[in-house]
């Protein structure tokens, strides 16, 4: 399970903007998960209760999943496609000169401190 290790690195940074910025607590943390990312949401969001409990500055700050779906485009005829329904041959033209445009994201989007 490799989102153990994934929650240490946002709580490093989450951690590190807020000493930055004079935050002394964090209520919510949003992150933008690729759906083909290879992380699983629900237990990066267990990892997550565990581990944030653990700091001051986290405790019971609250992990929201902004999920990114899979596209791809391909440069034999321009267009994007779903990735996950139709993988690397494009749907319509069957071309194999296809990249992922977007759906591998495992980025921190927002930091949200209480008012």
């Amino acid at each position: 399970m490799h989102e153990l290790g994934i929650v240490f690195y946002i709580i490093r940074d989450v951690k590190k903007v807020a000493q930055e910025n004079g935050v002394e607590r964090v209520s919510t943390v949003v992150m933008n998960i690729g759906e083909v990312s290879t992380i699983i949401p629900e237990y990066l969001i267990d990892c997550w209760r565990w581990a944030a409990d653990k700091e001051e500055i986290l405790k019971g700050c609250e992990l929201k999943i902004d999920p990114v779906p899979a596209v791809t485009h391909c440069d034999g005829c321009g267009k994007d496609y779903p990735t996950v329904e139709h993988g690397k041959t494009c749907p319509y033209c069957g071309s194999s000169e296809t990249w992922l445009l977007r759906g591998n994201e495992v980025e921190i989007k927002e930091i949200v401190v209480p008012q």
